[in-house]
């Protein structure tokens, strides 16, 4: 995994979750450009990515394939125009297999970069919602990504230009 970062926000599951921290709104192709950020005392681990520490990543995209091989688990391999992203789903998302191929999905999670199996950019689905039947979601999406980082990433990053 040769130029990926290791030990993500989540853990598979492991690390307890600091809900302060807000699930950045980002492309997926944006999680290679974070790093583990600085432990302290009491603090749960967690990745840096704009000069902001966080857990949990909010993508949207499509479904482009599904395993529910994984006993009552399912994994949701998604393209959000940036790249291919692995989701891992807890059992109660996974019920009755409602995810298919083809489908436009929110989904928050936690960012758990080493627990791929197929060398992708991994998350585990905390949140997963059907927006296929909004007519603009993808270019909405697009508009609030960049929103986001200009709004509040940027000035973040750089210390200068946040909101008051």
């Amino acid at each position: 995994m040769e130029g990926r970062p290791r030990g993500g926000g989540g853990g598979g599951g492991r690390t307890a979750m600091d809900y302060s921290l807000a699930a950045l709104k980002l492309l997926a192709s944006q999680l290679e450009g974070s790093t583990t950020a600085p432990s302290s005392e009491g603090s749960s681990p967690a990745q840096m990515l704009f000069g902001i520490r966080f857990q949990r990543a909010w993508i949207q995209g499509v479904i482009l394939r599904v395993d529910y091989s994984a006993g009552d688990n399912g994994r949701l391999f998604v393209d959000d125009g940036s790249c291919v992203t692995e989701f891992m789903l807890r059992s109660e998302d996974a019920k009755g297999q409602p995810w298919r191929p083809g489908m436009y999905v929110l989904i928050i999670g936690a960012y758990i970069a080493p627990d791929s199996t197929e060398n992708l950019p991994a998350v585990k689905v905390h949140k997963i919602v059907d927006l296929s039947a909004q007519p603009d979601r993808e270019a909405m999406w697009y508009m609030e990504v960049a929103e986001a980082y200009n709004f509040f990433y940027e000035a973040d990053a750089s210390g200068v230009g946040s909101p008051s």
